[in-house]
């Protein structure tokens, strides 16, 4: 590569996501996580001689579902394969994964980008493996600790085309992962616990250039802010070996976040070192027909579909749909709501804000969100009729949500009991402002030459006398016509 000043990046990720399914990928062994170390094992896992793998039928289902839902055409055929190294953590000398025949394969993700645009990033395969057990440097001042609880965990790969052109792109695509996988009930996404953590394989070429260059990989990512400042750091990295004039070398890299730079960890493997051949124990996966159809019904209704419902159908703004859609639960949550008829648009401000702070405050998701939807959809209903003034909705549901889903709290009841309706009996509301307006003749006279922002004033002084029940829209009315009378 020549020296240039103008480089385009080029990035390809591959995501692994660890899958909800009850056992591990190819023995009846629980897959919780969490448990003490080595509990979770079986002698598959600690790969003793004469065991045999039987696949998890709810893996081949799960990477279908993910297969359909990001486009991809799905093999009826496929097989699995041995990936053979020798590391301490996989005790049988090889993981079983797929190689020439993925299950899942071309297919292709949409992700928006921050200036508006969408960006089609295609996906080359989905395949099925197992994951590996968990090395521990840090616990033992002589030895590394060996925990075999994730060997054998279910694991699907995506692996991306070289179509990511920033690390901002590489974020925003691994973010449409994380929240399809969740979509789809196939995967927590937990990034911390490691059940979503990608490899990224980066490299830099002259603008107008065709060929690849030498590409360095990024191992286990394991947040989006890790994704992207590796990336970045990674390429300015490159930039300057080749400005100096360098050569990159291929390489595998750790990404440090305390140091704020990658780190090399050996030099990049290819496929033959791995020497792959075609698991002898597992017969070939088939799909069907049947099958395939029966999982495509099994797929809900994805983000983008439901964010471009929320707009046309509920008129929401884009801002609300992409907040409510993010999360598959919350999104049921807003439309559980809705079922109550109330308008959507309060609906998703008292979300968006009100409820989101209450589950930052609680640190809880909406699954446990303390109010109903409809005790919520009561409470939307209070404010739609102009009953209770909006820092009375706000009183009012921290008021529901401190009391637990167990308490029997009707919104109006509590509002009657906490003295917060909105008096709109004009009856009793036409006194107050006949004493205000009596007893404020110069700002009467400053309102009828054009001051017209004393109107504030008088409400405020009736919402004082009427010690804060006053419906403010009715009183307004009341000023605006009672205060003719004095011009």
């Amino acid at each position: 590569m020549s020296v240039d000043t103008h480089f385009e990046t080029v990035i390809g990720l591959e995501v692994h996501a660890q899958l909800l399914t009850e056992s591990k990928a190819f023995a009846p062994v629980s897959n919780r996580f969490g448990s003490a170390p080595n509990t979770n094992v079986s002698p598959l896992c600690l790969g003793h001689p004469g065991t045999l793998p039987v696949p998890n039928e709810n893996l081949i289902r799960y990477a279908v579902k993910l297969g359909l839902a990001t486009g991809c055409r799905i093999r009826s055929k496929s097989i699995f394969a041995r990936k053979n190294y020798f590391y301490p953590d996989m005790p049988k000398g090889y993981q079983i994964s797929q190689y020439e025949t993925p299950i899942c394969y071309q297919g292709h993700l949409d992700v928006d980008l921050e200036d508006g645009s969408t960006k089609r990033i295609g996906i080359t395969r989905i395949h099925m493996e197992e994951d590996a057990g968990k090395s521990i440097h840090d616990q033992d001042p002589y030895n590394s600790l060996i925990d075999l609880n994730r060997a054998g965990t279910p694991l699907l790969e995506i692996v991306s085309e070289p179509d990511i052109r920033s690390p901002k792109e590489a974020g925003a695509y691994m973010r449409k992962i994380w929240q399809i996988v969740r979509y789809l009930d196939v995967c927590d996404g937990n990034m911390e616990e490691g059940s979503l953590r990608c490899d990224a394989n980066v490299s830099i070429r002259p603008v107008g250039q065709i060929e690849f260059s030498t590409r360095t990989e990024i191992k286990n990512l394991n947040s989006f802010r890790n994704v992207e400042r590796a990336l970045t750091y990674e390429v300015e990295r490159q930039k300057k070996l080749v400005r100096s004039g360098a050569n990159v070398s291929q390489q595998t890299l750790l990404w440090d976040p305390n140091e704020m730079k990658t780190r090399q960890m050996r030099s990049k493997e290819e496929a033959h070192d791995y020497r792959y051949f075609p698991e002898p124990d597992i017969p070939p996966v088939m799909v069907t027909d049947q099958m395939l159809e029966e999982i495509r019904l099994e797929i809900p209704e994805l983000p983008e579909a439901r964010r471009r419902r929320y707009v046309n159908e509920y008129g929401l703004p884009e801002f609300d749909a992409v907040a409510l859609t993010e999360d598959r639960p919350l999104a049921d949550f807003f439309e559980s709501v809705l079922e109550h008829d109330v308008p959507a648009k309060p609906v998703a401000n008292l979300i968006i804000t009100e409820i989101r702070r209450i589950m930052n405050d609680q640190a809880i998701d909406i699954t446990k969100f303390p109010v109903t939807p409809d005790r919520l959809a009561g409470l939307v209903a209070l404010r739609e009729a102009d009953k209770i003034s909006s820092s009375a909705m706000q009183t009012l549901l921290d008021t529901m949500a401190a009391a637990g889903p167990g308490a029997d709290l009707d919104a109006e009841t509590l509002a009657r009991e906490k003295n917060l309706l909105q008096v709109s009996d004009s009856g009793f509301l036409e006194p107050i402002v006949d004493q205000v307006l009596r007893d404020n003749p110069e700002e009467v006279k400053r309102y009828i030459t054009g001051k017209q922002g004393l109107i504030g004033f008088f409400i405020g002084q009736i919402m004082k006398q009427s010690k804060g029940q006053a419906n403010p829209g009715m009183v307004r009315e009341l000023v605006q016509s009672k205060i003719k009378e004095y011009e």
